[in-house]
Order: C-alpha cells, then sequence, then structure tokens
C-alpha cells in the first residue's frame, strides 16, 4: 500500500510517497480504510530530528512512517470486536506508533470512534486533535461558565477548536493570533481577539484559565493567572527544553498556580465525547487546505511557514 515516508531526519522534502506491506486486522482490532489525516505540529519536530529521545524509538529505524491521526471507513475486523460492522465512518488516532499518513491502518477498538453523521471526512480529520482540547479545558482545569478564557496559537490547529469549545463552555474567550487572522478567530467564538506580534502579556489580564498552545514565555503568562486560575500548555520551548520542562515541573511544587502539561492520549469515550460536540453544533471543523498524499512536503512546509488556519489535511485516495 502507499505510505508517507522518510529516510532521514531533515527538511519537509525528506518525505515522499513510498510502499509499504499492507497491515491486517488482528485480533482484537479494527483496519481502517484512510480518507484523511493532518498535519501536527509535534510531526514536524520528529521529522526534523528535534525529538529523536521520542522518535529513535518509534519503528526500527529508517524509513519512518508519518501521521498520527485519521478518518476513514472500517475495512474488516478482527475477532474479538463488537459494536462496528463493516463500512462505519470511524475517526482515531495511532497509539504509541506514527503511520496514519498511508491508506490503511490496524488499530485497537479504543483508538476510534464513529465519526460525526454527515460530516465530510476529509474535513473531519481537521478535528481529531480536538480531544486533546477537551482534556485539557474540560478535564484538567475544569473550565466553568462565566470565566475568564485566554488562547495562545488561537487561529492553528489546536487552538481554533479551543477558542470553539470554551465558548461552547460558556467561558469569556479572549484570543492571542496574528493581526491577519484576528476577524477569523472572532468568527469562532472569541469575544475578544488581539494580535500577539504588539499586545503584550501587560496589556491582558486577569484570566481564570490560560490555555497555552506556543510553550515560550510560560512565566509570563502564568503571571496573568488571577487567585485560583490555571494554566494547561500543550508545547513547551523546544529551543530551551530543559529550563521550558523544569519551569513546568517547579510550578507544581511552588505557588497555586500550576502549569499542567500533559501528552493527550485519547481514548474512544473522548472521541465519541468530539463527535457529540460536532453534532450538537458547538464544534465545526477548520481546514486551512488539502494536499493529496503524494505532497505531503508541501503540507510541512505549509504548517512550518506559519499563519495557519484550522489544519493542514492530507487526502489519502484510493483507486
Amino acid at each position: 500500500m502507499r505510505a508517507a515516508l522518510y529516510d532521514r531526519y531533515g527538511p519537509p522534502e525528506v518525505l515522499y510517497e513510498g510502499t509499504v506491506r499492507k497491515p491486517v486486522a488482528k485480533p482484537g482490532e479494527v483496519l481502517v480504510r484512510v480518507h484523511a489525516t493532518s498535519v501536527n505540529g509535534g510531526e514536524l519536530l520528529g521529522r526534523a530530528g528535534r525529538v529523536r529521545l521520542v522518535t529513535g524509538l518509534v519503528g526500527r529505524g529508517f524509513p519512518k512512517r508519518i501521521g498520527m491521526d485519521f478518518t476513514g471507513e472500517v475495512a474488516a475486523l478482527g475477532s474479538a470486536v463488537p459494536g462496528l460492522m463493516l463500512g462505519d465512518r470511524v475517526w482515531g488516532v495511532m497509539s504509541r506508533t506514527f503511520g496514519s499518513a498511508a491508506e490503511f491502518v490496524a488499530v485497537r477498538p479504543r483508538q476510534l470512534a464513529l465519526a460525526p453523521a454527515g460530516l465530510d471526512l476529509v474535513e473531519a480529520a481537521a478535528l481529531p486533535v480536538g480531544t486533546t482540547v477537551i482534556t485539557a479545558l474540560r478535564d484538567k482545569v475544569r473550565l466553568k461558565p462565566g470565566e475568564r478564557l485566554l488562547v495562545r496559537g488561537a487561529s492553528g490547529g489546536v487552538g481554533n477548536v479551543a477558542v470553539q469549545l470554551g465558548r461552547a463552555y460558556g467561558a469569556h474567550v479572549t484570543a492571542l493570533a496574528r493581526a491577519a487572522n484576528l476577524d477569523f478567530v472572532r468568527g469562532l467564538g472569541a469575544d475578544e481577539a488581539f494580535d500577539y506580534a504588539i499586545t503584550g502579556a501587560v496589556d491582558l489580564g486577569p484570566f481564570d484559565v490560560v490555555f497555552d498552545t506556543v510553550g515560550t514565555e510560560l512565566g509570563t503568562y502564568r503571571r496573568l493567572l488571577a487567585p485560583g486560575g490555571r494554566m494547561v500548555s500543550i508545547a513547551f520551548d523546544i529551543d530551551h527544553v530543559v529550563p521550558s520542562l523544569s519551569y513546568i515541573l517547579a510550578s507544581a511544587v511552588f505557588g497555586s498556580r500550576r502549569v499542567r502539561f500533559f501528552s493527550g492520549r485519547p481514548t474512544h469515550r473522548l472521541f465519541a465525547d468530539l463527535t457529540g460536540y460536532v453534532e450538537s453544533g458547538a464544534l465545526r471543523p477548520v481546514v486551512d487546505s488539502v494536499h493529496p498524499l503524494a505532497d505531503i512536503a508541501a503540507a510541512h512546509r505549509a504548517l512550518e511557514a506559519g499563519g495557519v488556519r484550522g489544519k493542514h489535511v492530507i487526502r489519502i485516495d484510493h483507486t
């Protein structure tokens, strides 16, 4: 089958469409015919070789696979897989491996759920990352109606979902984004939107919750928290890894305003909740661009260039 591969760490140009063995559904597994996947920030770091302590443990050397999330249809069922039927439309995420940028993936049922009814599966590929936002806002910091929420990186693949769900949870949402994207994030539900290039942290706050997708200046934004405030970050400063992670750990020990950091591990239940938010109208997919699998390098270049609105999606065409 066709899959996106790379033979060495490097720029987007190391990615290419190659051929690998098609997986089979073992007992307790689901074979999914993939319709689409999306490009995630962590994949850029992995492909570039900037997190080799992680990527070096995934697979057995080169060529390496890429892709974390997927949408598609159930193509085959292993034994002992209840609740699914051939042809069911599903979405989900890989577990501890990469490889969803391919024609087929084999996963455990806990890694997926039925996709929202009526939603195009290519557009839907912009939303599996929403499970991270649900975990962060609903489960980690327990965002409440009426609280003031700040979203950094509000126009990006994760940030746009945080704006939408923040609004759905009844919060007053303040968005930080590029000047060109301010009207865009307001259209998603932000009550206020500011250009991060000209609006400093000293001009903002206080906030009950800060949701950070950037990973830099964590201390600066932590100081914007009101008494009882909470901060959650899904990123750290890749150029200053040790100080950044040390600060996050120290915040859990000293002071009441802890910075929560986590690596999302979506479950069937989270994906089912995500489906519910879409079907209720609280959340919609935002797709910046769609690329065929053979053009995956262009999608990576586009995300690295910045200024994204939503997600860059990879469409998997089947002949």
